[in-house]
């Protein structure tokens, strides 16, 4: 994977300007993701450069909002598995971009891995198998089913506002999901993904899911093939083993903006060692 990281210019500005927006969709599609450094970038900012990323924001339900397009990341200290963002949702995101203001001291790495490398790794009993769809299946508590559902729904943008009628609607607007009500109000959800996938901004198939990733707000989910059979915890770590082969670090220093193709390269994340640490998240759809 080639690593870049793109400055300002000899000019001495360090706004990220049109021309800059034009330079990072660059590399974007050709490499998948790039790492702003030395840019003026503050929470304020860096909400609005998501929203000139994105057409349509979007949130995970289980995260605090900091800015009106962004959100602090909090997943305890233990390391990250690699994923896509929201990868195990009805709309994955196109787009993800992370804003470091505060650097750990040691640790903390945030850890990418092109899908398309991945691919590359596989051999062809393994590609066969990984090219079929399958099927995450998993509880959500009441609050945040309803809390992404009103982000999602266009007639709605409050979570007591959800109606059975909203769920249904949403349903049918987004294919191969489906759900079932308990009486304590949370959802039996199952959503049938295909886990190798083509990048929305450049094509091209890669490897790009959430199946090595974690579960940190959210009850553990079983993937399962469309012949029903459940893919096992020694299957995720053989494939946890082939993303590794592949896997880069980035070694944030205060004020750092990374961008990814979210349907195409995963993240993941080194243990943390400084908890003082701060980064925030903004995704959406082209």
């Amino acid at each position: 994977m080639h690593y870049n990281i793109l400055r300002p210019d000899r000019s001495g500005c360090d706004t990220i300007d049109d021309a800059t927006i034009t330079t990072i969709r660059g590399q974007l599609a050709q490499d998948g993701w790039t790492l702003l450094r030395g840019y003026d970038v503050d929470m304020t900012r860096f909400s609005a450069l998501s929203a000139r990323l994105c057409a349509k924001i979007t949130f995970d339900p289980a995260r605090d909002q900091s800015e009106e397009n962004t959100q602090k990341v909090d997943a305890g200290l233990g390391p990250i598995g690699l994923h896509i963002e929201n990868g195990n949702t009805p709309v994955c995101p196109d787009i993800v971009a992370f804003f470091s203001p505060r650097a750990a001291f040691e640790g903390s790495q945030t850890t990418i891995c092109d899908g398309r490398s991945v691919l590359a790794r596989f051999d062809e009993k393994r590609r066969a198998r990984w090219s079929r769809p399958i099927t995450v299946k998993r509880n959500l508590p009441e609050a945040l089913w309803k809390r992404y559902l009103a982000n999602e729904h266009p007639a709605i943008s409050r979570p007591e506002e959800v109606t059975e009628r909203h769920i249904l609607e949403f349903k049918a607007a987004v294919p191969n999901q489906d759900f079932a009500l308990r009486e304590d109000g949370s959802l039996d959800y199952s959503l049938t993904i295909n886990p190798v996938r083509g990048s929305t901004l450049s094509g091209g198939a890669a490897f790009a899911n959430a199946v090595l990733g974690p579960s940190h707000n959210y009850e553990p989910p079983r993937y399962v093939f469309d012949d029903g059979e459940e893919v096992s915890s020694d299957e995720i770590e053989e494939l946890r083993e082939v993303a590794e082969s592949v896997t880069h670090e980035i070694n944030w220093q205060d004020g750092d903006v990374a961008i990814l193709d979210n349907t195409r390269v995963m993240h993941g994340r080194r243990a943390i060692v400084d908890a003082n640490r701060q980064l925030f998240i903004g995704m959406g759809n082209l």
